[in-house]
């Protein structure tokens, strides 16, 4: 464009100059003019229509290069259009399988908690079913003992006799299979007495007082638990417990004044320097 602007001020400044030269210039200088502004005009038109041609291709290159843009610029659109659906389609699914994953957390939740109450009703009823077969099992050992053991007199005489006789190993024997066999009975009462003696005079102490205290606790109105308090309180004393087994004294006396057992106690009491009763 600038080129053709340049020519068409020439070919002025030509004419300009052709105005003003002289008229007397030669007729030979004027033609030779005149063909240079013709050569020029002609360069002038085919420069011109070789810029028309160039630029009729670059505009038609130019709009190829804008559809073509254009294009792109839609097909990008599109696939970005095509990807926010699919990103928001994929959050409500990714919502919808949270929602589902939360309703099943809760529900495995509650379904552990009713497991552990189901397993632990199973387990208590398990510990109850076992709790009656062995008490089942024990009491059927207990009938099937009782059936092969000796009639209960039969079996306390033996026991006395042997005591009675010194032989302790026996009697001791006789005496707990009598309590194991009759434990209910009143003559049970004086075979814990008996055993509790036998252990006092080999000299352990402590278990002659427990089975004294078995005497007392469970046959309170029975015909030996005044002997088994006296000789509970022998039995502290001889421990070195011996203000417990003052006390246990006092309690014969209190409780059974007017026995054999009153009076040993009171014997026992002023040997100990110990009066009767306390504050006197």
């Amino acid at each position: 464009m600038r080129s053709h602007r340049s020519y068409f001020v020439l070919l002025i400044l030509f004419s300009f100059a052709l105005a003003l030269a002289p008229a007397y210039a030669a007729n030979r200088d004027i033609v030779q003019l005149q063909t240079q502004v013709d050569q020029l005009q002609q360069a002038m038109t085919q420069m011109k229509q070789s810029f028309d041609e160039r630029m009729g291709v670059m505009k038609n290159l130019l709009e190829q290069n804008t559809d073509a843009a254009n294009k792109v610029t839609a097909a990008i659109d599109g696939l970005q259009a095509s990807i926010n659906k699919q990103q928001q389609d994929r959050a409500a699914q990714v919502d919808q399988i949270s929602g589902q994953i939360q309703a099943l957390t809760d529900t495995m939740d509650e379904l552990k908690v009713r497991l552990a109450k189901l397993s632990k009703q199973f387990e208590d009823m398990q510990s109850a079913q076992q709790s009656m077969a062995a008490q089942q099992t024990q009491a059927q050992q207990q009938q099937q003992a009782m059936a092969a053991a000796p009639p209960p007199d039969v079996l306390y005489n033996n026991a006395l006799r042997d005591y009675n006789g010194g032989s302790n190993d026996v009697a001791t024997q006789e005496f707990g299979d009598y309590i194991k066999y009759y434990p209910d009975t009143d003559l049970a009462g004086n075979a814990y007495f008996y055993l509790a003696e036998m252990e006092y005079k080999a000299g352990d102490y402590p278990k002659a007082i427990a089975n004294y205290d078995l005497v007392l606790k469970n046959f309170p109105s029975g015909s030996k638990a005044a002997s088994a308090q006296l000789r509970k309180g022998f039995a502290l004393i001889e421990v070195g417990k011996k203000e417990d087994g003052e006390q246990e004294l006092r309690h014969v006396i209190q409780r059974y004044p007017r026995t054999n057992e009153a009076a040993q106690a009171k014997e026992r009491l002023r040997k100990l320097g110990a009066a009767p009763t306390r504050g006197r």
